[in-house]
């Protein structure tokens, strides 16, 4: 049979979190117990209100934090002596979260949370509660507050919050030399259970390193680790909660280790130490001071632990020559020291390939003893140096030496030496010369930038023989100096999140100036002195950049939305140079990955680069564009005005153009009527020689009829298509046919019935051609002159 289900009794007294409710009278204070618990009698009251003997009781609940269950997690449940289990009570739940996350059964007392809680957002919740009488709503005990804890899980992995880590340790340490300290932190809950317990271990850089696993801390775990062997180790470090123990979550940062160099190679020749070198010959060729050869011996170490003295055993030779070190590439360079008149070698041959079968015949070598006597020549002076390299700032003052050059006569009667620079090597007298001491000094002003490095040449030429002279190369470099400030690399302009973390880089700037590397290319960043008192942001100086980093949290964009921070730029040259930029800081929301959600229009654009006076710029390229478009839109759906053009074959009277002012003005184009009336008089200048005319002289016509109402029906006839065209501007316009225009022959016409008054011979107009053609018949009878 299936086990009964606990009563109000069993239920109180199982392994539930009961909360029970003190009585007495609303708002008293009643004492706790030291534990956090309060006592109560257990002498049943009536009334309600009376004071009785209690028991142990909480006043305090846990819930698990992350319940991904699908029904409402149980947290506890409260009660009171007074609930006889009648449903006469009602329980009331009030504060942090009642009602939206924890809610309350109001008959049983069971209290219910409704959604999945995060300790790392709110680690507990404040309530009240009371119980009250089910029908009058009088409170039955006193309101008793209460806590609801999130218990934590392990919900959170540790994290390195300055990883990647670059660390340097010497070379040949010994075993637990520190080399560097990481730290990783978890949010979990470091007093419940172990959530928050980190445990530190190595998964890549063994046997080489180790590390505490409670620290942190690097060390050497190999002695006598050698650079040269390897310089660079890449140690992979691991963070892991849960004391290390299975099922713990781990975070892990890596740690770049470099060995630094110490003085342990000794520096080592060649295989084959024997050097061969010019020998002297019957003239005085090798001065003192010339070189007859090099030699570089090798070391393994690097920077100053590299460097190599060279020095000649006592012995023979020694007193010949003399070796110095050449600085650039550590070789040494043998010269000679002395010259003798004369000379004593022993000298020895031998055969090369040896056959041991006449061994017994004796040793295949002889010695000889030879002198040598070196015969002096008058040769050319000798310079100390086969080249000179000279520095000289720009801007140095006139006058100033930069450097000397020494020549020698070695001959026996060693004539005094005169120096000069080659005019052709220094056309505009840069630089001179002193003829008797060899210093250089500056003659002109230099400028780097216009040019950078002069080749002069110097002539050593012997006093007591001039024809002997002898030449070197002189180099000067001319040197920046640091004149110009830095500045940012570009123009800079940052957002910072509204929920942006304390110590979080925002942003990495960097700076450039306008001088050489070797004068102004490392700089340093910093705030300003009175920027100093800064508590929302501050730099963090970098190799050669720099980090902007938050100093505290709780950005809002309503309280202020645009900071800007003076960063103060210095570079490392000499004099140090200095300038004070200005980084423009706007809050903006993001999401929880810290990408950008909502900012002003100045900000979105701020990924890609464009400041404000580019956003700018933009906006009024597409503005005049717009208005581009717009005019040619207008112009192109302008119609043009047609020109009132006359036809060819329309021959009037009078030909008015509508395009002008008005008709009937002087400057009307009209026909000259006065050609009818007296043709004979203007008939030269109206001949046309442009058109051949079709037919040749005829006899002259009939005179025509004065009858005729052929001129008067084509009169009419034109001035009804004049009339009835509605279309032909200006419509105000007066037309009078019966005046030919200002100039003409005739002031004025005649009437048509003037046609019978004199005679005209129209034999004429069948000169002027097809045109006029129509004209000519309108003035003859049509049965004497019809085709």
């Amino acid at each position: 049979s299936r086990p009964r289900p606990p009563n109000a009794e069993e239920e109180l007294s199982a392994a539930v979190p009961v909360l029970l409710l003190p009585p007495g009278r609303a708002g008293r204070d009643w004492p706790r117990s030291p534990a956090g618990m309060s006592t109560a009698s257990q002498n049943g009251g009536s009334g309600g209100f009376q004071r009785v003997k209690r028991g142990w009781v909480w006043n305090q609940f846990f819930v698990l934090e992350e319940y991904m269950g699908s029904d409402p997690q149980y947290v506890g449940k409260l009660h009171t002596d007074l609930d006889k289990g009648d449903s006469a009570v009602k329980y009331t739940l009030s504060g942090e979260g009642a009602g939206t996350i924890f809610t309350i059964d109001q008959t049983t007392g069971d209290i219910h949370a409704l959604r999945s809680l995060d300790r790392e957002e709110k680690p507990y919740y404040t309530l009240r509660a009371q119980a009250v009488d089910i029908d009058t709503n009088h409170p039955l005990e006193p309101e008793s507050e209460f806590v609801i804890k999130v218990q934590d899980i392990n919900d959170n992995e540790p994290k390195f919050l300055e990883g990647p880590y670059t660390a340097s340790v010497p070379e040949m340490s010994p075993v637990g030399t520190y080399v560097t300290k990481v730290t990783a932190s978890d949010a979990d809950d470091p007093t419940y259970g172990n959530s928050a317990r980190v445990v530190y271990s190595i998964l890549h850089g063994q046997p080489y390193f180790s590390v505490d696993p409670k620290t942190g801390v690097i060390r050497t775990a190999l002695p006598n680790m050698d650079r040269e062997v390897k310089e660079l180790y890449q140690v992979l470090i691991q963070a892991k909660d849960m004391g290390g123990q299975l099922g713990g979550l781990a975070g892990t940062t890596t740690i770049n280790i470099t060995l630094s160099d110490v003085n342990d190679n000794p520096p080592r020749f060649a295989k084959s130490k024997t050097l061969h070198f010019v020998s002297i010959t019957q003239t005085q060729s090798n001065n003192v001071g010339t070189i007859v050869g090099t030699i570089k011996a090798h070391d393994l170490d690097i920077g100053k632990n590299a460097e190599i003295d060279y020095s000649i055993i006592p012995g023979d030779g020694g007193a010949m020559f003399d070796i110095t070190t050449n600085e650039h590439n550590q070789e040494g360079i043998i010269v000679l020291r002395q010259v003798r008149h004369k000379y004593t070698h022993t000298l020895e041959a031998s055969n090369a390939h040896l056959d041991p079968r006449f061994h017994g015949y004796g040793p295949f070598k002889d010695m000889a003893t030879i002198k040598i006597t070196v015969m002096d020549e008058d040769e050319p002076p000798v310079f100390t140096k086969p080249s000179y390299t000279m520095d000289v700032y720009e801007d140095t003052p006139l006058g100033i030496i930069i450097g000397a050059v020494t020549a020698q006569d070695l001959d026996a009667g060693s004539s005094p030496v005169r120096y000069s620079i080659d005019w052709k090597s220094d056309l505009d007298s840069f630089f001179e010369i002193d003829p008797v001491k060899g210093t250089i000094s500056t003659n002109e002003l230099l400028d780097r930038e216009s040019i950078a490095q002069h080749n002069i040449t110097v002539v050593a030429t012997k006093v007591k023989n001039p024809v002997q002279t002898s030449r070197v190369a002189v180099t000067v470099h001319v040197l920046d100096i640091n004149e110009f400030p830095p500045e940012f690399a570009i123009p800079y302009e940052t957002f910072v999140c509204e929920g942006a973390k304390l110590g979080q880089v925002i942003q990495v700037i960097s700076a450039k100036d306008q001088d050489l590397p070797m004068s102004g290319q490392m700089f340093s960043f910093r705030l300003p002195q009175e920027g100093m008192k800064n508590k929302n942001f501050t730099i963090k100086d970098f190799d050669n950049t720099a980090g902007i980093v938050t100093l505290r949290t709780g950005f809002r964009r309503r309280s202020q939305e645009i900071y800007r921070l003076p960063v103060v730029i210095e570079d490392g040259g000499y004099p140090a140079q200095s300038s004070t930029s200005t980084l423009t800081i706007r809050v903006c929301g993001c999401d929880s990955e810290g990408s950008l959600l909502t900012c002003s229009a100045e900000a979105i654009f701020l990924p890609v680069g464009l400041s404000t006076g580019a956003l700018i710029a933009i906006l009024l390229c597409i503005i005049i564009l717009l208005v581009i478009v717009v005019l040619y839109v207008g112009v192109r759906r302008q119609k043009k005005k047609e020109t009132l053009m006359t036809s060819k074959e329309d021959i009037r009277d009078n030909v008015i153009h509508y395009d002008d002012e008005g008709g009937g003005e002087e400057d009307t184009h009209a026909f000259d009527l006065g050609t009818l009336r007296n043709p004979k008089a203007i008939k030269e200048n109206l001949f046309r020689r442009d058109v051949k005319p079709e037919a040749g002289s005829t006899p002259r016509p009939p005179i025509a009829s004065q009858d005729s109402a052929d001129i008067q029906s084509f009169i009419s006839q034109r001035l009804q298509e004049h009339d009835d065209d509605t279309s032909a501007p200006p419509y105000d316009s007066l037309a009078t046919y019966a005046y030919e225009g200002e100039g003409s022959v005739v002031e004025s016409l005649s009437s048509i019935e003037s046609l019978n008054e004199t005679e005209e011979d129209f034999d004429y107009l069948s000169e002027w051609g097809p045109r006029f053609k129509t004209l000519f018949f309108l003035f003859f009878k049509h049965g004497d002159f019809c085709n």
